[in-house]
């Protein structure tokens, strides 16, 4: 055991109130920033007596949580609460930093990962950082988060699922649900508390970098997807292998003019309410840990600032009592100028949003906050108004009683059972969109050719928000490719045949399987403003398959629909496999016809990009109808 009776890493999460004692006992008249002093019913002991939680009620379990959190704001000083009110990222708030500046969450952003980036060593770095927030006076857990947004893919090894785009076609909120309980388990493995996910929302325009995070154009889809939520937080937050999950990004994300992210929603209130909105009621009565905010405007007013929608429309209209956080680095965007300003701090607090994820930025934001607070700008009825649903969410999470990793569910990153739910994901995720001369299902007999840049990367089929913010091509971890799924499916009876471009492909062949599309990107950088087509190499592989007579099945990994209407009368099968993941064998499931195809479109596929936004029910005429999935029988 470490000093405090605390846990080395390693150790399973455990009951955990004997630590809290020393450190406290020793700074117990440290209560002085706001004139706070410890609670007169309560008694310090001497530091060499027993290690017992009586002089520190609020750790007692057997009390109501909202008595427990009374408790324990009574005895909190200002630092302290704001503190609990910031987030910086681990590469620049390490644990010194949670220790000196009383911070109450750490996160990682896309890409950073302690070494090794292993199960193991997520879980060492947890726990480390635990014990510094539980070396501070009051002994205060932290929380920790992730975008875990399709599987935990920040950690090598972990499953990755499909992304949102290919649950939608699914229409399966059941599968989702049971996705969000196998990313929980492989999260709370590594110790995390926290995820970034999901994201419920409405995407209505394909020129968007985030379509695939979003369900469909539909609300229904992304109100289905809130089961998702019920798999991640479980019956209780503080259950075995539960993690906090986030609805992101109220409110309007998707449907920016032009699908600029981070730019204008410009629509009705009526249209907000009607399109947007209702994924969050879902996520709400789902009990959802908490509301991430949108870094784009509505109507030209950044949602970051707005109180009419946090305060009034999501926490009194809606009745929601979780935590409110802003994006990463949100809040200094408010007034569209380089740099965090106290009126951006200001407005975004009093607007409603409790806790500020400001990546390197943290210690700016908390010399800001606290001198709005003191000039009286920013009221402390606000300052504890959002300490408490933060502090509340700690307790449901068990964070003090349970505060490092549960082991035993370590092993469950990147383990059979998951691979097999997301391969399972992946085939119900397939939408077969042609089928000329029944190419499809493919017999298992003779040679088949199989080209194109995503065929055999399992970088480019997983998309970005893998192993970095953006994703990156190649064997970034491991996994099944496409290619490797049809080799295994087809069986040795069939010869495969692969060159990624095409050559070498002659009459001999029966079927070639062209697996093209885009390359990983997230979001900004995967803004599509001007064409959305194929891309050259793409075109000159696609051609090559063509000109050799042999029937040509395209296979399109892509986060949207492409601009294909030119060239899909040269292809006899077309299959939207979305971006899959790791389990690639999915694909092959459906190309083979082991299982029929059961996807259905959950976005209207464009006849051209100048069609965008295209939307079911605005009349313009579409390649392929919202909803719209071919099927054959199972061989």
């Amino acid at each position: 055991m470490t000093p405090l009776g605390r846990p080395f890493p390693g150790t399973p999460r455990q009951a955990f109130t004997a630590g809290l004692v020393t450190t406290s006992l020793l700074l117990a008249a440290a209560c002085t920033s706001n004139g706070d002093r410890p609670e007169a019913d309560v008694q310090p002991s001497s530091p060499k007596t027993s290690s017992t939680p009586t002089h520190l009620p609020y750790p007692d379990a057997s009390l109501p949580v909202a008595q427990r959190v009374s408790r324990l704001m009574a005895r909190m000083t200002l630092d302290e609460k704001l503190g609990q009110m910031v987030q910086g990222e681990r590469q620049s708030a390490g644990m010194p930093e949670v220790t000196g500046a009383l911070l109450g969450s750490v996160l990682s952003a896309g890409g950073s990962a302690p070494s090794p980036n292993t199960a193991t060593g997520w879980a060492d770095m947890y726990d480390g950082f635990q014990r510094a927030a539980l070396s501070t006076r009051l002994g205060i857990p932290l929380m920790y988060g992730v975008d875990a947004v399709h599987g935990h893919n920040n950690v090598h090894g972990a499953t990755i699922f499909p992304h949102n785009i290919g649950l939608g076609a699914t229409r399966d909120p059941a599968l989702a649900q049971r996705i969000g309980r196998a990313v929980a388990e492989e999260v709370a493995g590594t110790g995390i508390d926290w995820n970034f996910a999901p994201c419920v929302c409405v995407a209505r325009n394909d020129r968007w970098g985030r379509t695939y995070e979003s369900a469909g154009e539909k609300p229904e889809l992304a109100t289905n997807l809130a089961r998702y939520v019920t798999g991640l937080q479980g019956a209780k937050l503080n259950a075995p292998g539960a993690v906090m999950g986030t609805a992101k990004h109220y409110l309007a994300d998707g449907g920016t003019t032009g699908g600029d992210d981070r730019g204008n929603t410009q629509t009705s209130e009526a249209q907000l309410r009607a399109i947007h909105l209702p994924p969050y009621r879902e996520a709400i009565k789902r009990g959802v840990g908490s509301i991430m905010i949108s870094y784009s405007s509505w109507n030209g007013d950044r949602v970051h600032g707005h109180k009419y929608l946090i305060t009034d429309v999501l926490k009194k209209e809606l009745g929601y009592t979780g935590i409110v956080v802003s994006d990463f680095n949100g809040i200094e965007q408010i007034d569209n100028r380089p740099g965090l300003t106290g009126d951006e701090v200001r407005q975004a607090i009093n607007a409603g949003i409790d806790l500020a994820m400001e990546g390197k930025t943290w210690q700016n934001f908390l010399d800001l906050l606290r001198a709005e607070v003191k000039a009286g700008r920013v009221p402390m009825a606000r300052i504890d108004d959002a300490n408490r649903r933060i502090l509340t969410k700690k307790f449901e999470l068990g964070l003090f009683e349970k505060p490092f990793t549960d082991r035993t569910f370590t092993p469950t990153v990147g383990n059979a059972a998951h691979r097999a739910l997301a391969r399972e994901a992946v085939r119900k995720s397939q939408v077969v969109l042609k089928n000329d001369g029944k190419v499809l299902p493919i017999a298992k007999t003779g040679k088949i050719f199989v080209a194109g840049k995503n065929a055999n990367d399992i970088g480019n089929q997983s998309g970005g928000w893998t192993m970095e913010w953006h994703g990156r091509s190649g064997d970034i971890t491991p996994g099944t490719t496409i290619l490797e799924g049809i080799r295994e499916t087809a069986g040795p009876g069939t010869t495969i045949t692969y060159d990624a471009n095409g050559a070498g492909i002659d009459r001999s062949y029966r079927v070639a399987i062209a697996v093209v599309g885009e390359t990983p990107y997230a979001e900004g950088r995967g803004d599509r403003p001007q064409g959305m087509g194929l891309d050259e190499a793409d075109l000159r592989t696609l051609n090559a398959l063509r000109a050799s007579g042999v029937p040509v099945v395209v296979v399109l990994v892509s986060g949207r629909p492409l601009d294909i209407a030119a060239h899909l009368p040269n292809w006899d099968g077309l299959v939207a496999a979305w971006l899959p993941g790791t389990e690639g064998g999915g694909v092959a499931d459906v190309l083979f016809g082991d299982y029929a195809p059961t996807g259905k479109l959950p976005v209207t596929w464009m006849r051209s990009a100048a069609q965008q936004p295209i939307n079911d029910g605005d009349g313009k005429p579409a390649l392929f109808r919202y909803g719209f999935g071919l099927t054959y029988g199972v061989r």
